[in-house]
């Protein structure tokens, strides 16, 4: 049985004292049993942030990483640094750094070996454009984003990998999938991890959905059987919104 996960992706808001605010304002709800849920803050948050969360049971991501431990990569932050901040997650892939900072495939599957290494869960996103979808072309792009990402790990690390199908076009537009979709789309991601890997693996990876998910249409979602959380955006900036989430 896969425990769902709920992740607030924070993107570039909040300072840390405003981060530290809305934490304090989280712990104040109590959050139901069975559901993972997690916090990824912008990095100058962390720190101020990993304090806010000690003696929960919310976890810390990160909203990226560099591949390499250390080195001369001026404004990069590596695994080693966000291990000793007490992160035990980490966003890889994500579309806007894909559209606005060069991330590719390839340092994609570089970045989650990285975080793997270092004992961090990555949650690898994968989706495709509007121009894409309406050309028909959903399966076959994010599921070679999935095999691509995947590429060269272990068997044993499988189950520590996250994915979320987040659909370019629903991400901060107020338009999400249908349940029904994202329920398809998941359901290919995991047939590929399947085929890719082995079938008990598959069943094993959570796999979340992302874009435009609120208090109001997580439901649909999450009453389907291949879909194992949510990668949530605005909707985690506010406490109430995203503890009705994660209710």
């Amino acid at each position: 049985m896969r425990k769902p996960i709920i992740a607030g992706n924070w993107k570039m808001y909040k300072t840390h004292l405003e981060a530290e605010d809305l934490v304090k304002a989280l712990k104040e709800k109590k959050l139901p049993a069975g559901v993972e849920v997690v916090l990824c803050p912008p990095f100058t948050a962390l720190a101020t942030v990993a304090q806010a969360l000690a003696g929960t049971e919310i976890g810390l991501g990160a909203q990226d990483l560099f591949w390499e431990e250390e080195g001369a990569y001026t404004g990069e932050v590596s695994p080693l640094m966000l291990k000793a901040l007490g992160c035990a997650y980490v966003i890889i892939g994500h579309s806007e750094r894909r559209q606005y900072f060069g991330e590719t495939d390839e340092t994609v599957n570089k970045k989650v070996k990285a975080a793997l290494r270092h004992g961090l869960k990555p949650i690898i996103c994968v989706g495709e454009s509007l121009a894409q979808r309406e050309a028909g072309e959903t399966d076959q792009f994010v599921a070679g984003q999935v095999e691509k990402a995947l590429a060269g790990l272990a068997p044993e690390e499988i189950p520590q990998v996250v994915i979320a199908y987040e659909p370019i076009w629903a991400i901060g537009t107020g338009r999400s999938s249908s349940g029904v979709d994202a329920n398809q789309v998941i359901g290919l991601l995991r047939r590929t991890i399947a085929r890719e890997i082995s079938e008990d693996l598959a069943q094993e990876v959570r796999i979340q959905y992302g874009g435009s998910v609120k208090p109001e249409n997580i439901k649909e979602f999450m009453t389907l059987p291949e879909i194992d959380g949510a990668l949530v955006g605005g909707a985690s900036l506010k406490a109430d919104s995203f503890y009705g989430i994660i209710a």
